[in-house]
């Protein structure tokens, strides 16, 4: 672990916030990054599963992502080639429903230009979720729209939505997304991964 590694992993500026969810939990920063890997895939946050794990996208949500990137579990946890920074680093929390909380802000505003810095020029950037759009792409439209506009930023970066369930009908929606991004896609993280 580099020295940023652990700093963020000590992290405890959002103790109090965490304290304050329905869930109550202690910060665990979920720490997954290494210099001049091929694959970089940019976040939400972790959910419940994750935090209880330790590892990102140990959930329904990252066998989808798997599937769209077209590699097993064995690669996609190989810290040599896909880094994993989203935009906050600790499970939010549920509200008062039982929904994730979104990404606290302080969190991206205090790691994430630090850690973009230290990884270097990554040769492909995969964008989960509105958040990771919005801080990537400077976007200031709907996940849809961004997403539609794919070809705008590839090859080197693919905004996708978030691989959660409750995505099951924009996907539906838009048939596209699977029929002409994800083939495009799957190429791209084959092609980068054995260059």
């Amino acid at each position: 672990m580099n020295p940023l590694e652990k700093e963020i992993e000590a992290c405890r500026i959002c103790a109090d916030r965490f304290a304050a969810t329905e869930t109550a939990h202690e910060p665990r920063p979920i720490v997954w990054f290494r210099k001049d890997t091929p694959v970089l895939v940019c976040g939400q946050a972790p959910g419940a599963r994750v935090h209880a794990s330790g590892r990102p996208f140990t959930d329904p949500s990252g066998d989808r992502l798997r599937a769209w990137l077209g590699v097993d579990e064995e690669l996609f946890y190989d810290r040599s080639r896909v880094s994993i920074v989203p935009m906050a680093f600790c499970f939010p929390g549920y509200d008062a429903r039982k929904a994730d909380l979104p990404p606290p802000p302080v969190c991206g505003q205090t790691w994430h230009d630090r850690v973009m810095a230290d990884l270097g020029p990554v040769p492909l950037t995969i964008l989960v979720g509105g958040h990771a759009h919005r801080y990537h792409l400077k976007s200031r439209g709907s996940v849809t729209e961004t997403v539609r506009n794919w070809r705008d930023y590839a090859p080197r970066v693919f905004a996708l939505p978030h691989p959660s369930w409750r995505n099951t009908a924009w996907m539906k929606k838009n048939p596209w997304f699977e029929a002409d991004l994800l083939p495009v896609l799957r190429a791209r993280v084959q092609e980068v991964l054995n260059d």
